[in-house]
């Protein structure tokens, strides 16, 4: 039943075979130590293999234990929907859709997270199946996390994220409010708390990896590494998750959580609050000083064509807060134009530096398809994974501009679909831009090798491939 191997009597017939000799257990021997004996048995014509009749008997199956964790999940999940449910209709009409912005903003942030973490885990494994040393991309030491690994991490944030966020509902519905107002403090705090542990558990040397890439992002005083630059793109992506988390962490401040008081616009934590744009526009700047600093150090005037795609951010984030600040006339007549215009430019500039120099798509490879790509013919084995990921980059990089407009915030849900669609865009341009960088690292050595002694044809070669990759 559990997959192991089951006992059988000493003397039973089904221990031989016609032909075969009898089988003597230890015990006829004089061996009496009963926990430790085995018994031969001829195994496919071999005398010498041998099987544990006490302890392999208990062990259970693999799969009989990947089938009994994923009913417990399942059942996880109903106990959760159902609880939160019923919690959500025992509450009035004109105070559930209050309550249900407020919890949600409270959790969607880390429920994006944990979505990111997920996704970064296929990442991983796609990586590890193509013969892709993202370890050396990384420059990650031999204990960096598998893909395993960071699914195991999701899999305990998909877990305690919503149970803490049902739990806030069953306890604000059943009138224990200070309880329900604990709940997502001491989420937010447990999260702090594991990323700063400072002891040797909970993969310590990656939690220390990422808390030291962070810093490198907020202060670029030194040479900024690639994977400096791809986890600020990342963060870039989830701006709306640090806003929201700024919003959460403000009314466990001021006392807050659990009430409606916040919802007021002219609220020190309301939908109008200055700290909003700010909080918005964070990763945009940081990845903006990186690129300066990238041309302080190689003097790549590409650097500062970069520099200036994530300025075009700035404006889009603080005309649309500006429309708290300003008349009505003003706004429609003057500051509304502009945003547009500034939406436009900044998603069209964005979508061409995914394609055109993050992916190292020319527009000829665009359309001709002349150079296969090692992820069109791994995820699909067909050309049209290129319409695919550019058509979709396209739409989601304009769809993005609804997500840093803070005007259009008024539904909650269509900005956390918007929010979950980003962070898609980004697992899909990790792949190809991880792929850009491994050839670059491959090309490398082939090219200081030509260096050294080229012929006729190799000069015509390194011509044709230094073109390709400018």
């Amino acid at each position: 039943m559990f997959g192991g191997q089951v006992a059988a009597p000493i003397n039973s017939p089904h221990l031989r075979r016609s032909g075969s000799r009898a089988v003597v257990s230890d015990l006829e021997l004089g061996n009496g130590v009963e926990n430790s004996y085995v018994h031969p048995l001829e195994i496919n014509g071999s005398k010498n293999a041998s099987i544990p009749l006490v302890t392999a008997a208990i062990v259970p199956s693999p799969t009989l234990l990947w089938r009994f964790k994923v009913l417990l999940f399942l059942l996880w999940g109903f106990i959760c929907g159902k609880t939160g449910w019923q919690s959500v209709m025992r509450m009035s009409a004109d105070l559930r859709d209050l309550f249900l912005y407020e919890a949600f903003l409270y959790y969607n942030p880390l429920l994006l997270v944990t979505t990111m973490v997920w996704l970064w885990g296929i990442n991983l494994w796609v990586f590890s199946r193509s013969n892709i040393n993202y370890a050396k991309i990384f420059d990650l030491d031999q204990n960096h996390l598998t893909h395993r690994e960071i699914w195991k991490c999701a899999t305990w944030m998909t877990i305690i994220v919503p149970t803490s966020m049902t739990a806030y509902l069953y306890l604000y519905s059943n009138g224990e409010v200070s309880l329900a107002a604990s709940q997502p403090v001491l989420l937010y705090f447990a999260v702090v708390m594991l990323l700063i542990f400072p002891f040797d558990i909970f993969y310590f040397s990656s939690r220390y990896y990422l808390l030291r890439a962070l810093w490198r992002i907020v202060l670029p005083l030194q040479a900024i590494t690639f994977s400096d630059f791809f986890l600020a793109d990342i963060l870039t992506s989830m701006a709306k998750v640090f806003s929201d988390i700024e919003r959460s962490v403000c009314r466990m401040v001021h006392r807050q959580v659990a009430t409606i008081a916040w919802f007021e616009a002219d609220s020190v934590c309301g939908s109008h609050s200055v700290a909003i744009p700010l909080v918005l526009v964070l990763p945009y700047l940081f990845r903006f000083f990186q690129c300066l600093r990238q041309y302080r150090d190689i003097g790549e005037r590409s650097a500062l064509l970069n520099a200036l795609k994530y300025s075009t951010a700035v404006p889009v984030i603080f005309l649309s807060a500006l429309k708290y600040h300003v008349l009505p006339e003003s706004w429609t007549n003057f500051y509304r134009p502009l945003w547009l215009l500034s939406s436009v430019l900044n998603s069209l500039y964005s979508f061409y530096w995914d394609v055109a120099r993050d992916w190292d798509f020319s527009f000829a490879r665009m359309f001709k398809f002349n150079k296969s790509h090692l992820y069109s013919h791994l995820l699909h084995g067909r050309t049209w994974v290129y319409f695919w990921v550019i058509g979709s980059n396209l739409i989601l990089r304009c769809t993005w501009t609804y997500k840093l407009s803070a005007h259009l915030r008024n539904n909650y849900l269509t900005v956390f679909t918007i929010a979950a669609l980003e962070i898609f865009r980004r697992f899909q341009w990790i792949f190809f831009r991880v792929e850009n960088e491994w050839n670059k690292i491959n090309s490398r050595p082939n090219m200081q090798l030509s260096m050294n002694d080229p012929s006729d044809d190799e000069v015509k070669l390194l011509s044709s491939s230094a073109g390709y990759n400018v």
